[in-house]
């Protein structure tokens, strides 16, 4: 350090205490002038330690109940001037502001406030803590002059290094710089996390619950694998299973994918899962014609698949559902009339969800999965460009549709439109990459989870030939931009007559000429859905 720790200020802020005082002590001894804040300043003056409070050096009083303490250039300007700049030092010495050398602070104790689940949210808000991330930063920014310190077990070294002749070493500079901004990014995590447990509902702020051990599952995807189910305490939205023998851990995994899609629709929709990819997706005129639609698109792959409705069950429902093997079911309800024939079906798993509930966390929720050494989280997939009816009326498009565009010679029919609004709800949530053919109302082959889009269009011409089902007149979709025109060619031999994609490809030109050449009609939405 260029100046003797006679020289030397502090300041002092904290939340956990632990090992404060003795700290402070040693500071004071070694001529470090020490300036506090609130409960630090006190528990400092209480053991007898000389203390500056920070409103002194401002000239400011704390206020709002300690909101503001240490938000003020005579703080930030003293943290943040440079010692090798003499521009810098001149202009805090004109403001009459001195240097700042050392920053000890800790957050407020946010994580134990929202542990509780009773804590009232405008407490929560109470907690989060603006000055000390601000010093913190500051202190860690300019860290080849100001040493920052959060966490106590670092005391002892920090004063070992303040006894070295030439002061702390560089590297432990940066050492501390890199613990402060991981102790203001885990703070702001962790507020981010508490905010997506919370719902704004009339005005009002209501808590979920965090995830705790729901049950221990038979096993994992395989035997030798173990696996527990986590699931929120949340009432409300709490999974109900009705029958039926356990939820295995691949079971549940098609469960959300089906109720996923099921929640794509307004009107009485229905999907059919097998291995978290929709065999058979339909909307019908009831629920129950909207299942059948389902099930027949693919009735040999529907065989022991997982069903996802958007409409309680009823008896018709549940009479076609139970004409058939079908592993599981989830819907928003069970009329009734449906429980006995259900009941029928021992093994057959039952679940009912608040898909209100569900839809409405999809606002703010998160999707997670592990990988080796860690976790990866990212926002949940939504298809919001096609919440609304397509094509978007001119000059009213919101955010999520003003990127859609016709990019061919041809406009799509009004029937045209409509079957590629179907198609790409599905398509997003069909493992990539993935090309789909479907009527307007409901799927007629699914190529998923393929190393190349024209492999893609040959699985799901493969399936349509299987079942005996033509795809002359149909439209397609693919989850991401076609690299070249080989898919668009393929797509327009197997009988497709529009496409959607989300475009963006380097090939864009040559895959626009090749559909205007096959006479197809193609809309790039300008969104890609990437489902791994």
């Amino acid at each position: 350090m260029s100046r003797k720790s006679s020289n030397m200020r502090a300041i002092l802020s904290v939340s956990d205490k632990a090992g404060l005082v003795p700290f402070a002590r040693a500071l004071a001894a070694a001529g470090v002038a020490l300036i506090s804040t609130g409960g630090t300043a006190k528990a400092l003056a209480d053991d007898g330690l000389p203390v500056t409070n920070v409103s002194d050096v401002t000239g400011f009083p704390e206020m709002m109940d300690g909101r503001v303490k240490t938000l003020h250039p005579k703080i930030h300007g003293g943290i943040l001037a440079r010692r090798h700049r003499p521009d810098d030092l001149a202009a805090i010495a004109a403001q009459g502001i001195e240097p700042v050398d050392l920053v000890v602070v800790n957050l407020y104790p946010f994580e134990r406030t929202a542990a509780n689940p009773e804590t009232p949210f405008d407490d929560l808000v109470e907690q989060i803590d603006i000055g000390g991330p601000s010093l913190l930063r500051a202190a860690a920014k300019n860290f080849r002059d100001v040493l920052v310190v959060v966490y106590p077990a670092d005391y002892p070294r920090v004063l070992e290094e303040l006894a070295r002749p030439d002061g702390p070493s560089l590297a432990f500079r940066f050492e501390l710089m890199k613990k402060a901004f991981a102790h203001t990014a885990q703070f702001d995590k962790l507020i981010l996390d508490t905010l997506n447990t919370i719902r704004c509902s009339n005005g009002d702020f209501s808590r979920g619950a965090p995830l705790e051990n729901r049950r221990q599952l038979r096993y994992g995807e395989n035997p030798h694998q173990q696996a527990i189910w986590l699931c929120t305490t949340d009432a409300a939205a709490e999974w109900k299973i009705h029958q039926g023998k356990e939820l295995s851990y691949t079971n549940l995994l098609d469960v959300d994918a089906a109720a996923r899609i099921a929640l794509e629709f307004t009107e009485p929709a229905a999907v059919v899962i097998k291995h978290t990819n929709p065999c058979g997706t339909a909307t019908g005129s009831s629920i129950a014609d909207a299942y059948v639609r389902a099930r027949e698109a693919d009735p040999l792959s529907a065989f022991g698949g997982i069903v996802g409705l958007n409409r309680p069950v009823d008896e018709e429902t549940a009479r076609a559902i139970a004409s058939t093997f079908i592993e599981a079911v989830i819907a928003p309800g069970i009329d009734e009339a449906a429980r006995g024939i259900l009941a029928a079906k021992t093994n057959m798993r039952v679940v009912t969800a608040s898909f209100d509930r569900l839809r409405d966390d999809e606002r703010s929720a998160k999707d997670g999965r592990s990988i080796l050494g860690g976790f990866l989280e990212q926002d949940r997939d939504q298809v919001v460009e096609a919440r609304l009816p397509w094509p978007p009326p001119p000059g009213d498009a919101t955010a999520a549709t003003a990127a859609i565009r016709v990019v061919t010679k041809r406009q799509p029919t009004p029937e045209e439109w409509t079957a590629l609004r179907f198609a790409w709800r599905v398509c997003a949530h069909v493992k990539s990459n993935a090309v789909i053919f479907t009527a307007a109302d409901r799927t007629l082959a699914v190529g998923a989870g393929q190393m190349s889009r024209v492999d893609a269009v040959k699985v799901a011409v493969t399936k349509a030939a299987g079942q005996n089902v033509s795809l002359k007149g149909s439209v397609a979709a693919s989850d991401a931009f076609f690299p070249f025109r080989d898919g668009l060619d393929a797509i327009a031999d197997a009988g497709a007559t529009a496409v959607v994609q989300p475009g963006g490809s380097v090939r864009d030109q040559e895959v626009i000429a090749a559909a205007d050449e096959r006479g197809l009609a193609m809309v790039f939405t300008g969104r890609r859905h990437f489902r791994h």
